[in-house]
């Protein structure tokens, strides 16, 4: 019998998916009718009212504490990003989304990954889909999720080791007990275009299905980028008396342009050149393919007391390729040159994670409580590689022909690159073997919260390094508390102060690398402490400020020995962030986010002398935007995104400049089941560059542009 070849297999179920939601009964802003004919067990099932918009707002969340708690209760800054928000700004990415949160800033993640900083703290692997840890380097699509919530400030004790500067977790869609429907269409003046449609049926008895698929074709203002995305996400669940499960299967295929932007000159980025690639057609590329099995089995053994059980099962394949601006631009006029490397990676995984939660609400006299107790069991297998690309022959070649320079012109121009495996800098295989246990206690007395936790890890990676034939092992045991205390003076108003640790192995966060150095260093501390206020003026709408002091401590420097590293220095990041999220009336909706950053090394080290400015972080970040809704079938909506100048990297040397960016929106709904909309970015055509990595790696922020969607509610 032959195979059947995951490709086909998600073809499938997208095309079905789709042909789901266009065939399903129309819906309009009104209730749906009740089932009358009630459940098997003769109770009348709930009424489901479809197709209104949810708001900016999130008002609960089990992502900070794992117990259901209101984000007003919280004491740490959590900033919910609900989908309605994602689609009236036309949101596509991670990086997009990270532009509503204070404090937040997008890295460039050399065109291959997301990667964020969060209050200081670079990371690419502190990410997370429903509170289970998704590490693999790779770009999050948004077409299966009910929101984004970003949690700031560490908290190894919900979510274990790393998240030094805080987590980025997707809170994805369930079925519901309804039959329902939604697709949208959209294209933008750069030829990108998306298709996406969610399907929720309800099947016999007490089981619902819901299927969530997209295709993407990507495009922007840079010569020769593009690729696809295709995903698709079947749930299903079944709703017990007592006991639900729900299983999820995710599928996705990414393969896209290795864009790394361009390289820096006399201190700055290079202008002039814009949408110049600065790599090879077909030598830059990134492939990702993603299959992801999850389910969650949540048992009531009474409403005062619940046992949750999630388990996750991923296997991921990556590979990416790169020719890219090693330097930064030599020489003057016409005779302008730019050094050029290039290299191979790839990356295979498999993830199984086991997370046991028992939640118990009781109470002590006056005291109540929500006990978290749990226990979280997890392997990583990684097969990591990097061979380089050479020059071979080539006049000018230098560092054994890994390196050469090539003219400044445009279209810019690669001499020809030999990629020879085995050479390289990397082939290692690690196991990271993770065993935790937690401990949490939620009290409330009146108007006073006290939130007390504690986190036990014990973390062992092997690592063997097929080069040398080398083996290392390191195991660390961690141990990650947490406190927090709420007074609530008046009941819409929280005022709060926390403390909160964690830890990264120094292996770093994808755990591809361990050395006879390496594995004898203690890992980076992160140590939070943070003030702050929340106040819900109206059901919807949440205005939160905070001020936090963030250190991090056993930092890795280069030893005094050629090859060694050494723990030595400290970082210390300092800020203040106030936002306001959800409906200021009826019509109106608002994000607002504002954060005031000083992170900067505090402690000597050869590689980073005291005082210098961490690499991305601005003085001063702002972002808003606005949907008000001026007739039943009429609504306009308007952002500004404000960033002060910033450092590419931790050497200081390159700055990027401050920029202001205006964007607007128009929404026309042309019937009860369809709904018109036009974005347009950068309004008013600014020239800036919003992010990098590394100094000669800077990307460029497309010009202005323009984004039609037609939504389809079934």
């Amino acid at each position: 019998m032959s195979s059947i070849r995951p490709t086909t297999v998600a073809r499938a179920l997208i095309a079905a998916s789709l042909a789901s939601a266009l065939a399903m009964p129309a819906w309009g802003n009104e209730a749906a009718p009740a089932d009358a004919s009630g459940d098997a067990d003769g109770q009348r099932t709930d009424i489901i009212v479809n197709g209104q918009r949810s708001g900016y707002g999130v008002d609960d969340t089990r992502s900070a504490t794992r117990t259901d708690t209101r984000v007003l209760d919280i004491p740490q800054a959590l900033t919910a990003v609900s989908k309605q928000q994602i689609d009236d700004r036309a949101f596509r990415s991670i990086a997009d989304v990270l532009r509503a949160v204070p404090g937040a800033i997008p890295s460039q993640g050399e065109g291959n990954r997301d990667q964020i900083v969060l209050r200081g703290n670079g990371s690419t692997a502190d990410f997370f889909v429903d509170g289970l840890r998704d590490d693999v380097q790779y770009y999050r699509p948004l077409y299966n999720l009910e929101s984004v919530e970003v949690l700031r400030g560490p908290n190894a004790m919900t979510f274990g080791r790393g998240g030094g500067g805080g987590i980025v977790n997707r809170v994805t869609k369930t079925p519901d007990r309804a039959t329902f429907g939604a697709a949208s269409v959209s294209s933008d003046s750069f030829g990108a275009w998306y298709l996406d449609g969610d399907a929720n049926l309800k099947l016999a008895g007490n089981v619902a299905v819901r299927v969530n698929a997209v295709r993407e074709a990507l495009a922007n203002h840079r010569d020769v980028y593009g690729g696809h995305v295709t995903a698709v996400n079947p749930v299903v669940k079944l709703f017990g008396a007592s006991t639900d499960v729900t299983l999820s299967y995710e599928y996705n295929d990414d393969d896209r342009v290795t864009d790394r932007g361009l390289p820096s000159v006399g201190g700055r980025p290079l202008t002039g050149f814009r949408d110049t690639f600065f790599g090879v057609r077909g030598v830059n590329r990134t492939q990702f393919t993603g299959n992801v099995g999850r389910a969650t089995i949540e048992h009531r053994f009474s409403d005062r007391l619940r046992v949750t059980q999630r388990l996750l099962y991923g296997d991921y394949d990556k590979y990416y390729s790169n020719a890219f601006a090693s330097g930064a631009v030599i020489g003057t006029g016409a005779a302008r040159r730019v050094p050029v490397q290039a290299y191979r990676d790839t990356t295979r995984r498999d993830n199984l994670i086991s997370q046991t939660d028992l939640v118990w609400q009781t109470s002590t006299g006056a005291i109540e409580h929500v006990i978290l107790a749990g226990a979280e069991v997890s392997r990583q297998q990684t097969a990591s590689s990097r061979f380089n690309g050479f020059f071979d022959g080539l006049a000018g070649a230098t560092i054994g022909n890994l390196s050469v320079t090539a003219p400044l012109t445009d279209p810019f121009v690669v001499p020809p690159i030999v990629f020879r495996p085995g050479t390289g800098q990397r082939d290692n295989h690690s196991t990271a073997t993770i065993f935790a246990g937690y401990l949490q206690d939620q009290l409330k007395l009146g108007p006073v919260e006290l939130l007390l936790g504690l986190r036990h890890d014990r973390f062992t990676l092997d690592v063997t390094n097929q080069l040398t034939g080398q083996q290392f092992t390191r195991g660390d045991a961690l141990w990650s508390p947490r406190a927090g205390l709420v007074v609530h003076p008046i009941k819409s108003v929280s005022l709060y102060v926390s403390y909160a640790r964690s830890y990264l192995p120094q292996s770093g966060d994808q755990f591809t690398s361990l050395d006879v150095t390496t594995a004898g260093l203690k890992p980076e501390r992160f140590d939070s402490y943070e003030i702050g206020a929340k106040w819900e003026p109206r059901p919807g709408l949440l205005i939160a400020a905070d001020i936090y002091q963030l250190d991090r401590s056993n930092t890795r420097a280069p030893g005094p020995v050629a090859g060694t590293t050494v723990l030595a220095g400290a970082q210390r990041s300092r800020g203040f962030e106030i936002e306001a999220q959800g409906a200021i009336t009826a019509n109106w909706q608002i994000s607002l986010a504002y954060a005031l950053q000083d992170a900067k090394i505090v402690q000597t080290t050869a590689a980073a002398p005291a005082g210098r400015q961490v690499a991305l972080v601005p003085r001063h970040s702002f972002a808003a935007f606005s949907r008000y809704q001026l007739t039943p079938r009429f609504a306009i909506g308007a952002g500004v995104s404000l960033l002060s100048a910033r450092f590419a990297s931790i050497s200081n040397s390159v700055l990027l400049p401050a920029y202001t960016r205006v964007d607007a929106a128009l929404y026309y709904r042309l019937s009860s089941t369809i709904e018109a909309q036009f974005n347009v970015e950068n309004l008013f055509d600014v020239g800036y560059f919003p992010t990098s990595n590394g100094d000669n790696n800077i990307s460029t922020g497309a010009p202005i542009n323009a984004r039609a969607t037609l939504r389809f509610r079934l």
